[in-house]
């Protein structure tokens, strides 16, 4: 097509989509044309310009045509950049100018890969570049991400002879940097020779995006100028990487300091969680009269949310109004965020209620608002009101379920979000799995765990941590431990999640064993840790061992034993029959003993018959904590087993006079995926008809095996035959017999109870695994029990 063509088809084009007069006569110059481009308002008078340009020929001279092309790409409203492409191409014979000028624009609106292909353009049609055209094509791979590209260019420059120039060298060196080649590109900045200021920011910029400290540390002392924008990055880098003294000590020797400089270590302190210390600089700034932006504001407003000081967030709030950037998204969602941690949840609703282009931040904000405040409700409400859903979305409900222990929901939601085909992160793992854990779902949890490894996720020490407690609060000690050892980050956490767990299963000697792994590995335990050895020492009764610990605790960790550790050497005393000894020890406590601890020594009594100690702790329990229902329960079983029926009416008296309401006993087991709950004397399972024929056949197994029910655990004044028959009713027992029908042989039966289990029931289950020959493994709300040819893994000692 020649140029006539082209020209008289571009005319056409125009003037069939213009009906107007002409905004000046056909004869035309570049001054008229100056002047009526810089006048020019709308997409109409641009068409008029054109159109008179091509009748009258102007079109055809170079310049002429260099100023139109650049004025539609301005980033005007009412020109796209596809109109002004078909300018570009009915132009015969482009300059270097015009092609830079088109490279820019499409640079500008984020479509780098079209400055490429107009590259290749301009080397088929031998126009010749310029030390404007090879910055525009290094920020066009940076832009890409693409170091091959950036190569290929830096490639052509050394051939152009354009390797000496200063600026074509820093937009290089940028490009290499923001790819991630910091090699190529501190080889590129050595070897350059000239440098200025912008080549020493550049090659900082890179190594402060990468987190390399110490090569940021030599650039910027090396730096023959430091400026201001050199002095922000290094602030920025101390602040992510925690070096808050390095950040303080820059700041305050920069000689001139603008709003980035103030903002940067604001920032640092609120990612370091020194709250208060950015409120303080922030209060400072204003002092200073450096004018604030949502930036700045933002990260106060986060420091706000994180100390509860609505006051002080509400005075954020106001300044935000009166300097007029209260509009800002970002900060909307901020205030949001804040007035929720605060509680101030009606003020958030109203926000986001008023709220203008609200973003998925700013609904995940309010359902997460919501969820802290405990409204579970409403936060589903909103999230089932989104039309558009984020992973974040999916996490946040999916763990506020998890956090206010509705734990069926948080399944049934993750299931959804599968159907939804949404890809879980570590929050979401972490809530799911620990929802199976609560709720005994063990074939779900190692469905989970399944998914992770199928889909490749990375099991860091959190996700680690989390799979083992589930494996180990489900009884799966040897799930635990692969999980352990396959996971490369073992924080302390996660030797703590082997420690309490071993010991929890019985396995006092693995328990300890672990400790003494984790010592030699270089791992520092910590009061958590302890808790679980001296918990291993008291499950397996292991006096001397305890004592050792606990003295090694405080002399060579340098460890202060708090309420727990205290209360388990009062319950490993305890269980082992010195309670005067327990006694003693709670006494000389440091602090004063917590009901948890004078609980232990309650529960000792009743194990050993110490009758008066018990009577006179419990009557101290019951006072020191009115509305809690084991304690009066453990008042009556001590009074029951004294035949003292009197007393026990009166506890039971004083507990409905003071609504105390006994938790029901209740024993779940996990059948084919699906969770089965019982309660003591419960008659509402479908398949209870089988469970009762279960029961019996239980019962005539257990006679010939020798076991006699043990009914000083009924603390009722009933006959002989209904304290047998209440007995065998417990939950435990329903569920073991729903075990029985339901989970084929080898497979364990696996029981959780949300009470201790009584003794009678561990004797029944002893028996029961004998004389069915099946392996049964009972949590209760202390620790695992693992029924196995008759014996139990606690050795009766519990």
């Amino acid at each position: 097509m020649t140029l006539a063509t082209k020209l008289a088809h571009l005319s056409s084009t125009i003037k069939s989509s213009v009906n107007a007069k002409p905004i000046f006569k056909p004869t035309i110059n570049l001054s008229i044309l100056e002047t009526h481009l810089q006048k020019c308002q709308s997409f109409k008078q641009f068409t008029q310009i054109l159109s008179q340009m091509i009748l009258t020929g102007l079109i055809a001279d170079t310049f002429a045509a260099s100023r139109l092309i650049k004025f539609s790409t301005d980033l005007l409203p009412f020109i796209e950049m596809s109109y002004s492409f078909k300018i570009f191409a009915f132009l015969e014979s482009p300059n270097g100018f015009i092609f830079n000028t088109m490279m820019r624009a499409y640079i500008q609106r984020n479509v780098p890969q079209q400055a490429i292909c107009l590259y290749k353009l301009m080397l088929n049609n031998n126009v010749g570049v310029d030390n404007y055209t090879y910055p525009l094509l290094a920020q066009a791979s940076a832009l890409r991400l693409s170091v091959f590209e950036g190569k290929l260019i830096h490639d052509h420059v050394l051939k152009a002879g354009f390797d000496s120039d200063v600026y074509v060298n820093n937009t290089l060196i940028n490009m290499y940097a923001v790819c991630g080649d910091l090699s190529a590109a501190r080889k590129l900045f050595d070897e350059s020779p000239v440098l200025d200021l912008v080549s020493w920011n550049s090659i900082l910029a890179g190594y402060v995006n990468a987190d390399n400290v110490e090569e940021a540390k030599f650039i910027y002392n090396k730096m023959p100028e430091r400026n201001i924008i050199a002095s922000n990055s290094m602030i920025v880098l101390f602040g992510r990487k925690g070096n808050v003294a390095e950040a303080c000590r820059l700041f305050k020797e920069m000689p001139k300091k603008d709003l980035v400089s103030w903002s940067a270590l604001i920032s640092c302190y609120e990612q370091n969680e020194m709250y208060e210390e950015a409120l303080v600089l922030f209060m400072n700034m204003i002092d200073h009269r450096v004018m604030v932006d949502e930036v700045v504001v933002v990260s106060v407003l986060s420091a706000c949310a994180n100390l509860t000081v609505v006051k002080a967030g509400t005075s954020v709030h106001a300044l935000a109004v009166k300097i007029g950037i209260e509009c800002y998204i970002n900060l909307q969602n901020a205030l949001i965020h804040m007035y929720s941690s605060c509680g101030e949840i009606t003020t958030a609703e109203k926000l986001f209620d008023a709220g203008h282009n609200l973003d998925l931040i700013s609904w995940n904000s309010m359902i997460s608002g919501y969820l802290k405040c405990g409204s579970v409700e409403k936060a589903r409400a909103l999230f089932d009101a989104m039309i558009e859903k984020d992973v974040v979305s999916w996490s946040t409900m999916i763990s506020g379920y998890a956090q206010h222990d509705q734990f069926s929901e948080t399944l049934s939601l993750f299931m959804e979000m599968q159907h939804h085909g949404i890809r879980p992160d570590e929050a979401t793992l972490v809530s799911v799995i620990s929802a199976c854990t609560h709720l005994v779902a063990l074939d779900q949890g190692k469905w989970i765990h399944a998914y992770i490894r199928k889909n490749g996720l990375k099991i860091n020490s959190i996700l680690g941590t989390t799979l083992i407690d589930m494996y180990m609060k489900l009884g799966c000690v040897d799930n635990a431990l692969e999980v352990f050892h396959g996971t490369e980050e073992k924080g302390v956490s996660s030797w703590n999640a082997l420690i309490i767990g071993f010991a929890m299963n019985g396995l006092a000697d693995k328990s300890l064993e672990m400790f003494s792994e984790m010592k030699k590995s270089g791992v520092t335990p910590n009061e958590i840790t302890f808790v679980g050895v001296l918990g291993a020492c008291r499950h397996m009764g292991l006096v001397d061992e305890g004592h050792r610990h606990f003295n090694s605790m405080i002399q060579e960790h340098r460890l202060e034993p708090n309420s727990k550790h205290y209360g388990c050497m009062v319950d490993l005393l305890g269980r082992a029959g010195m309670l005067k000894e327990a006694e003693e020890l709670i006494e000389s406590m440091p602090m004063s003993p917590d009901v948890a601890t004078w609980g232990a020594l309650l529960g000792a009594c009743k194990k050993h018959g110490d009758h008066e100690m018990g009577e006179r702790v419990g009557r101290k329990l019951v006072e020191l904590q009115p509305d809690h229902d084991g304690f009066h329960v453990l008042l009556s079983n001590i009074h029951a087993s004294k035949g003292r029926w009197d007393d026990v009416l009166e506890v039971r008296g004083m507990m409905v006079r003071r609504g105390v309401v006994k938790i029901p006993g209740c024993s779940m087991i996990e059948a084919n995926g699906i969770i089965h709950e019982f309660l003591a004397g419960d008659r509402t399972h479908p398949q209870i008809n089988e469970i009762d024929n279960m029961l019996d056949e239980m019962a005539k197994k257990l006679k010939l095996e020798g076991y006699a029910p043990d009914t000083l655990e009924v603390a009722f004044d009933i006959d002989q035959e209904e304290k047998e028959t209440t007995l065998f009713r417990h939950s435990e027992k329903l569920a073991i017999a729903f075990g029985l029908i339901t989970i084929s042989p080898p497979n364990p039966i696996r029981i959780m109870k949300n009470l201790r289990i009584c003794n009678d029931c561990h004797t029944a289950a002893k028996f029961i695994s004998r004389a069915f020959d099946r392996e049964i493994v009972v949590r209760d709300r202390h620790r695992f029990h693992h029924f196995k040819h008759g014996s139990c893994s606690c050795m009766d000692f519990w």
